[in-house]
């Protein structure tokens, strides 16, 4: 599911730091949040609408994506992963019922620094 659109160090390690963040998600265990979140990591979440909610700091950070990774009934399917240099997306789709319109698809951008994650923008498909 990765894709390195360059194939460079840059891209291989993005793709790599994403990969494993995409992980946590998917085993809805999010112990490695703690190695690869930035101290000053910035996240603007899909919610709530028009613009959704900014968190900033590891802390923060670590918070929100814990909710996020431990819904309980909920799960993620990973479409994608590109890593371009430092930047990188995880396209998906967050499932939480049998049924196609219990979903939604949506994709997140993210910016790698120094082997951790400094930035992530989440989008979703909606009306």
């Amino acid at each position: 599911m990765t894709k390195d659109s360059f194939n460079d160090p840059e891209s291989v390690q993005t793709a790599e730091i994403l990969t494993r963040f995409n992980q946590v998600f998917l085993s809805h265990d999010p112990t490695a949040l703690q190695g690869l979140v930035a101290d000053d990591c910035v996240i603007e979440n899909t919610q709530p609408a028009p613009d959704g909610s900014r968190h900033e700091g590891k802390a923060a950070c670590i918070q929100l994506w814990t909710g996020i990774a431990t819904m309980s009934g909920a799960y993620f399917e990973t479409e994608c992963i590109i890593a371009r240099g430092d930047r990188g997306e995880i396209q998906w789709r967050l499932r939480w019922g049998p049924e196609h319109g219990n979903s939604v698809r949506g994709v997140n951008l993210m910016r790698v620094r120094d082997g951790q994650i400094v930035e992530a923008l989440g989008y979703v498909k909606g009306v």
